[in-house]
């Protein structure tokens, strides 16, 4: 097989598993296997074919960019990097779109910080990391990497928004009707102020921490120096 149509074969399999898994299949697998069961079942098959997609990719053939990245292109690319490392961490805590037992009693409050940008920080920032490096690594290759990596948060976001409403019902109506899908879409209609999407300490700070750590990481682990890092050498 091509490395192209590999990349293609196991991206499909990678979000379709994870799709089926997270939605469709989700509660007739549950039932008999065990909540338990069935989340070490869903790690394993995430897992799995994630590595599959990482070395489909890692064996494309070298590539010649699509367009020039020079300096401004990477610092655009750096800063899309940083609000996504912001969006991520801010989403870890207060969050009701993850499995946590308190997750009404989080949509009952008030959306701020990045609950107040967007409903799903976490998969934004998902999809913001992919759409950076497309823009610094402008390749056929990185180019459907990244697709598969945006097309599976945008996606499950839309269909967590389906399931937290079976599940969770009026609490979450009402959390996804005083915030928005798509990042300040609330803020441009003027429907919620602007001062409502500063972030949070812990997410400022730990946003940016991350942000450092992933970029000097980077190239650290021989891919191609990202951050500034690129400019304190």
């Amino acid at each position: 097989m091509q490395p192209m149509s590999l990349l293609i074969v196991t991206g499909v399999l990678f979000v379709g598993s994870h799709l089926a898994l997270s939605h469709p299949l989700r509660k007739g697998l549950a039932g008999r296997m065990g909540e338990r069961g069935f989340q070490i079942t869903y790690s394993v098959v995430a897992i799995a074919t994630f590595i599959m997609v990482v070395q489909a990719w890692r064996g494309m053939p070298p590539e010649p960019p699509l367009w020039t990245v020079d300096d401004p292109l990477w610092i655009l690319a750096s800063l899309i990097v940083l609000f996504a490392s912001i969006l991520f961490i801010g989403s870890l805590i207060g969050n009701p779109a993850l499995p946590a037992p308190h997750a009404a009693r989080d949509a009952a409050a008030d959306p701020r910080g990045v609950f107040a940008i967007t409903r799903h920080p976490m998969m934004w920032g998902f999809a913001l990391w992919a759409f950076a490096h497309v823009l610094v690594m402008p390749t056929p290759g990185q180019i459907v990497l990244s697709a598969i990596i945006i097309f599976l948060a945008l996606v499950g976001s839309a269909g967590q928004d389906a399931k937290k409403a079976r599940l969770m019902g009026d609490a979450w109506r009402g959390w996804a009707a005083r915030t928005s899908f798509l990042p300040y879409a609330r803020q441009i209609g003027g429907a919620a102020p602007w001062a409502d999407t500063i972030p949070r300490p812990h997410a400022l700070l730990g946003g940016i921490l991350l942000w450092f750590v992933a970029t000097w990481a980077h190239g650290a682990l021989g891919y191609m120096v990202a951050g500034i890092w690129r400019w304190t050498g």
